[in-house]
């Protein structure tokens, strides 16, 4: 399949800062690719070149094969919701999207994209008067419009609560299943986790892990925790956490899950607040994050 997106080795500076080092990555058709790390690591800079915001000091960047900057060739098969969409406050949830709408290069009927984010009945509504949530589905409403190839969601439910986060999720899928692409940054892990068919894991303007959900956890042992009384015996393996819980980690999950049930059986001990789970990703994250300084000392 040919990318939407294909970067090669890319890299940005502010001056002496590298802020994206020798970022490689393909975005597939149809895919939804999200692009994680802490504030910092890179991601912003990294999607100002792909929206052709800025330029790469090293390396390239292709979207449908095309340098980005070239604006006429890739905006009008490209939606953007940006963190703040800066609509003019006087205008309407209904002007605001056909102001949009119009700027993309795409056609579309207002009446239809906010309907399908749940503004429908708030179209005569300001944007002053629309609440912050109302605001980020207008933010939805024009990247939507026109139906673009390639979606880019910048943190897309920051303020929306959990029926309007469950509503966009909604639209993106649908969206998916007639072929959009979509580029996503988000804080909220566990979103990713559920929606993302791969994961590009960003460092210190690095990527240093990619691949599905299951490829990146799979780098970590999965963990069983529990807490014990004061004065109970502690099975051998597990690991005292400054909380004084305990933790065991494990590449045989049910094995050493059956065997630990076993010991607080035969020496009648209690496993307090007992779980049991594979990594998540934002364990993967502080485990890159403590290695970080290691991985530093190497490349010098």
């Amino acid at each position: 399949m040919n990318p939407v997106i294909e970067l090669d080795r890319l890299s940005v500076r502010y001056g002496g800062f590298s802020a994206v080092h020798d970022v490689s990555l393909q975005v597939l058709r149809g895919e939804l690719y999200a692009l994680l790390g802490a504030n910092g690591a890179g991601k912003t800079s990294t999607l100002e070149t792909i929206e052709g915001h800025r330029a790469a000091d090293g390396g390239s960047v292709r979207v449908f094969g095309e340098d980005p900057r070239r604006r006429r060739a890739v905006r009008p098969r490209t939606g953007i919701m940006l963190q703040n969409g800066g609509f003019s406050p006087e205008l309407d949830a209904r002007e605001s999207v056909e102001l949009f709408g119009a700027l993309s290069g795409r056609k579309d009927d207002a009446a239809r994209v906010l309907d399908a984010v749940g503004l429908g009945h708030r179209a005569r509504v300001r944007v002053s008067q629309l609440s912050g949530g109302e605001q980020r589905r207008l933010d939805f409403a024009t990247a939507i419009w026109g139906g673009p190839e390639l979606i880019v969601l910048d943190e897309p439910t920051t303020g929306l609560d959990v029926n309007a986060r469950d509503d966009l999720w909604a639209a993106v899928e649908a969206l998916r299943n007639e072929g959009t692409t979509f580029l996503l940054t988000t804080h909220y892990l566990e979103e990713a986790q559920q929606y993302a068919d791969r994961i590009g894991l960003m460092q210190k303007g690095r990527l240093q892990l990619e691949g599905t959900v299951a490829d990146i956890t799979g780098t970590l042992p999965a963990r069983i925790s529990f807490r014990l009384a004061p004065d109970a015996a502690v099975p051998a393996g597990a690991e005292r956490l400054p909380d004084d819980s305990f933790t065991v980690r494990t590449t045989r999950m049910q094995e050493d899950l059956h065997a630990l049930l076993g010991w607080a059986a035969e020496n009648d001990v209690e496993l307090q607040a007992l779980e049991a789970g594979s990594p998540r990703l934002d364990d993967v994250l502080r485990s890159i994050a403590d290695h970080q300084p290691e991985r530093d000392e190497e490349e010098r």
